[in-house]
């Protein structure tokens, strides 16, 4: 077999990858929606107020980097909900 085959049953392309075939999946254009420069502004507004909320500062990210990242990454998250539903879902 070659490194790409097509299963007509499914209609997908599948990459060999060591032992093992893998599907060639690909997102389509109309699932990406970009948020937008005042999506961006706003998203970075409500990133800097909630860690401010939170006390999520540059001496926690001195004293306890993994703790900060931990905080931030939660931070994001609930930012990136907020802004989605605010601007993308809306």
């Amino acid at each position: 077999m070659g490194k790409y085959i097509f299963d007509e049953r499914n209609g997908l392309w599948y990459e060999l990858q060591g032992d093992y075939y893998i599907p060639c999946l690909i997102l389509s254009e109309e699932e990406i929606q970009p948020i937008g420069l005042w999506g961006q502004r706003h998203k970075r507004y409500l990133k800097k107020q909630i860690a401010a909320k939170k006390n999520v500062t540059e001496k926690l990210k001195t004293d306890d980097p993994m703790l900060w990242v931990q905080k931030m990454n939660e931070i994001q998250s609930r930012v990136r909900k907020i802004i989605y539903n605010e601007i993308i879902y809306a």
